[in-house]
């Protein structure tokens, strides 16, 4: 799908959900010696993901390029799994990342690192306390019941960039819930839903802990990402299923977040097994 500008959009069609200000969003964002080189605001898209890796493989879109889309009709998340919203109910956003100075073998920390800059930034700015389903979940609390609120994908674009995509429900009604176990800012008691800031506290929380994790190499460690992940990573200390490629599963308690960014489960018999990649389901609530 062809983006639309949002420039023709009227700033009044709906007073509750009024569009971003680009100019502001630019003004505020792209500094000089910054990360952020430019803030592309669209009407609507089918993916700014996708529309983001062409960008890039045309050599349209460099490192620190922002892409933001008022609505995006067909949004992906994990295991292509569909992300739909109303038109000005969220921030769905994809930045491209070039992490030249880190090896690639670290650049599977980079949703996990977006995770905890997109949590931190929205604590700052909504006032809501979230925490992290590993490996990419952003889980909101309403009514004493843990619901999503927010996913991140991260695809390869070319050799050496990285495209990192971000959908955040921000506005959206009980009545316009995707499925029960969704959730939103707003249902979540945020002290702000305006979505201008909010997008400025996610951002300049990613430009500060991607600098902090290329400047250590990608050493989650010595960074202090992989420390401050587990501290609000929700799925830690809970019995999990983990549903892996091939139809296979594995049930236990998820211990620890290892130094690739793996969920390590303890099961029954002993045996502790790193997870790479799967969809990770709570099983119970974790112990306090």
């Amino acid at each position: 799908m062809t983006p639309r500008d949002a420039s023709d959009d009227s700033r009044w069609s709906d007073l509750d959900r009024p569009p971003l200000n680009a100019v502001a969003l630019r003004r505020g964002l792209v500094q000089e010696g910054g990360l952020w080189r430019e803030v592309e605001v669209v009407r609507s898209t089918g993916s700014t993901n996708s529309d983001l890796v062409a960008l890039a493989g045309a050599g349209k879109a460099g490192e620190g390029h922002v892409l933001v889309a008022e609505e995006q009709t067909s949004g992906r998340g994990r295991l292509d799994r569909r992300w739909t919203a109303p038109a000005r109910s969220g921030l769905f956003f994809s930045v491209l990342l070039k992490p030249a100075e880190v090896p690639v073998a670290r650049w599977g920390w980079l949703p996990l690192l977006t995770g905890v800059a997109v949590a931190t930034g929205l604590s700052r700015s909504a006032g809501v306390d979230t925490a992290l389903k590993w490996p990419n979940d952003l889980l909101v609390s309403i009514g004493g019941e843990e619901r999503k609120a927010g996913g991140i994908l991260a695809e390869r674009a070319g050799d050496d960039g990285v495209v990192i995509g971000v959908g955040i429900n921000v506005t959206l009604r009980e009545d316009e819930l995707p499925v029960p176990q969704a959730g939103s800012l707003a249902l979540a008691g945020a002290v702000s839903t305006d979505r201008d800031p909010l997008l400025r506290a996610m951002l300049r929380s990613l430009e500060e802990w991607y600098g902090r994790w290329r400047d250590a190499g990608g050493d989650p460690s010595v960074s202090g990402l992989q420390e401050t992940y587990a501290a609000g990573c929700a799925t830690l200390g809970r019995t999990v299923r983990a549903e892996l490629p091939g139809d296979r599963s594995i049930t236990g308690e998820a211990v620890a977040v290892d130094g690739d960014g793996r969920l390590v489960i303890a099961t029954a018999d002993g045996v502790q097994e790193p997870v790479g990649a799967g969809d990770v389901v709570h099983l119970r609530p974790a112990q306090g």
